[in-house]
């Protein structure tokens, strides 16, 4: 028995562990389950190991962020999946429900009517300070009408629509939830990534404040009142809770952000107060995790999708069920470890439920045969494959550096519109010339010209669809540099990414392939993985000898960044865009010729920006009024034309 608690604390050590890093190498029922079995050994035994999770307030803090001591501790909930336990807590007098978003914990202080630091949760006693990322949420009022003390604790999150634009715009290996995107993005050394992205913070509870409230829901009325985004709650009784959790239920579709239950805490503050807590959780609040609806069906087989960087990814294939209203029929694994841990095998029987009520997972696998190992070999182009451990997780990698699936996703990746732009190149049409042997890299773009006779015999094509594309790819000739980079396809470099190369290294592209991993680290912005991945890309004698083969047919637009610098009143000077474009067709257009002419871009108004371009000047916007504020000056586009 002492041996089993020993193993069900390195297992759920290990896996809090992954989970934190965007890896999980087990599902959440799987660790509910575990936790629970060491629960009640250590209830039965006595036993509790020092570094027993039953012991932790949360996951260890492991950023490089500057630490700081909570002044009381954030203590994590205890959870039920039993509305009955609801309804025998609220016994005791009435609470607020309100949703249980699934984000990062942040705590907000002010002074003076400013905020003065934010800080993550952490393990609960001790987290980091991300002030200068707090500052950026976007509907976080940076000065509020109250001159005493506040503190205020919430979630940080980011909502779908945004996890989609901004994993669509990441190149190498995508976030795999919006929590991750959400703790990443706060997590950030650099401010600027964080006000590139939409992250929204939802007070639930003031920590501590100069007023004196009876109720929680006055204390919510109040911050309600200064600004503040509050998380949707109602106010609930014995006799009316399982209503509420319903309406929450069928409201969760609706929802733009990843929910993992509801949170009930009593009204009442006085009485809050007098219940304390235990070692790990306060008395006077509970967590409510879904009743996840179960189907029971068939594992069919485990498709292994090979992707641009190489890995290859396990997707569950399985009997059609209906879960929560739609069809189900296949699940991301993740990775090697998540296969490996429900022990697959075709034929088995699995149970599966939908994460949070959206994300279908195996919950259970009843058979466990095991028989579904991965592939010694890409199931694309039949190379060796490879098996990477990282921190106890693993994943599966195709070694061929030219297989079909890369090379496929690579060059639709090189002709898309913010690469080499070329019209009239569907992934159809890219497939196809791979296999008859017109394309082998994307390079080789520039000489389709020589298979004119074959490609105009091609059914779905003729002498008018190859004489556009000859057009096409002629166009896409005079590109800019950042572009090209960009299309160049190098891991965790985006078009802004490329756009920082181009500028710090003055548009010179042999002193880029040339340089050391230091220079590109120091860049602002970047940091050692972007480092790493640019400067492995050039050392590759493969890679260059293409791109030297796609230079020898180009002409690259540059901007000449230091005689911008020096003779321009846009060059090293802060932009930031709102409201209506007349001029230009949309921010990006307008963002690309500040960039192109050596200024930059912010997301919102700060001490640094240097103009606010608003064709409507007098607007009472928040963004008018925070340059106002700061002296920040306020242009039109005509305004900007004349700079």
């Amino acid at each position: 028995m002492n041996e089993r608690i020993s193993e069900l604390v390195n297992i759920l050590n290990k896996a809090s562990s992954a989970y934190e890093a965007g890896s999980p190498i087990i599902i959440d029922l799987e660790y509910d389950a575990l936790y629970d079995e060491l629960l009640g050994l250590e209830a039965k035994t006595g036993i509790v190991l020092d570094n027993s999770p039953t012991q932790k307030v949360g996951h260890e803090v492991v950023s490089s962020l500057e630490k700081v001591r909570h002044s009381a501790p954030l203590l994590s909930l205890d959870k039920t999946k039993d509305v009955a336990k609801l309804q025998s807590f609220l016994s005791l007098g009435q609470g607020i429900l309100s949703w249980k978003l699934d984000g990062l914990t942040i705590v907000l202080k002010y002074a003076d009517g400013k905020l003065v630091q934010a800080l993550t949760r952490g393990n609960g006693e001790i987290g980091e300070d991300v002030t200068h990322n707090g500052r950026f949420f976007r509907n976080v009022p940076k000065k509020i009408d109250y001159k005493g003390e506040l503190s205020i604790r919430g979630e940080a999150v980011i909502g779908f629509a945004e996890f989609e634009r901004i994993n669509g715009e990441i190149d190498g290996e995508k976030y795999k939830n919006p929590r991750n995107l959400c703790a990443g993005t706060i997590r950030q050394l650099n401010s600027r990534i964080s006000a590139s992205r939409n992250v929204d913070f939802f007070a639930f509870a003031v920590l501590a404040s100069d007023l004196e409230y009876a109720k929680k829901t006055e204390q919510l009325e109040f911050l309600s009142g200064l600004g503040f985004a509050v998380a949707e709650h109602k106010l609930v009784a014995e006799n009316n809770v399982d209503e509420a959790v319903n309406a929450f239920k069928h409201a969760v579709e609706g929802l733009n952000y990843a929910t993992d239950g509801l949170v009930l805490t009593y009204d009442d503050i006085e009485f809050s107060e007098s219940l304390g807590a235990t070692s790990k959780f306060p008395k006077d609040s509970i967590a409510f995790k879904w009743a996840d609806e179960m189907a029971q069906t068939r594992l069919i087989d485990v498709l292994w999708n090979t992707s641009r960087t190489g890995l290859i990814n396990p997707i569950a294939i399985f009997k059609n069920v209906e879960i929560e209203g739609t069809n189900v029929e296949r699940a991301s694994l993740h990775n090697l470890s998540i296969v490996e841990s429900l022990e697959l095998g075709i034929d088995d029987e699995i149970s599966v439920y939908k994460a949070n009520m959206i994300i279908p997972q195996i919950a259970e696998n009843f058979t466990r045969s095991g028989g579904i190992k991965p592939p010694e070999n890409c199931p694309v182009c039949n190379a060796q494959t490879h098996i990477k451990d990282e921190n106890g997780v693993k994943t599966l990698h195709c070694t061929n550096p030219n297989c079909k699936a890369r090379v496929v996703r690579t060059i639709v990746h090189y002709i898309s519109r913010d690469a080499a732009n070329i019209d009239g190149f569907s992934i159809q049409t890219v497939e196809k010339f791979l296999e008859l042997g017109f394309l082998e890299n994307f390079s080789d773009i520039y000489k389709i010209g020589e298979y004119e006779e074959q490609i105009t015999n091609l059914r779905g094509f003729g002498e008018k669809s190859f004489a556009n594309l000859i057009a096409a790819i002629e166009k896409s000739k005079d590109i800019a540099l950042p572009n090209f980079i960009y299309g160049l396809g190098i891991d965790n470099v985006g078009l802004s990414g490329a756009k920082a190369l181009c500028r710090n290294f003055s548009n010179d592209f042999n002193a880029i392939r040339n340089a050391e991993p230091p220079e590109f680290a120091a860049i602002d912005g970047f940091g050692d993985i972007i480092a790493a991945s640019i400067y492995e890309y050039f050392q590759n004698p493969e890679n260059n000898r293409i791109v030297d083969i796609a230079l020898a047919n180009l002409r690259i637009t540059k901007t000449d960044v230091a005689e911008h610098r020096q003779n321009t009143a846009i060059a090293g000077k802060t932009f930031v865009i709102t409201g209506d474009l007349q001029h230009f067709k949309n921010r990006k257009e307008l963002t690309d010729h500040i960039e192109a002419a050596g200024g930059k871009v912010a997301g919102s108004v700060s001490k640094k920006t240097d103009y606010l371009i608003n064709n409507d000047t007098t607007s009472t916007s928040s963004k008018n009024k925070k340059a106002e504020e700061l002296g920040v000056k306020i242009i039109n586009e005509q305004d900007f034309l004349q700079l």
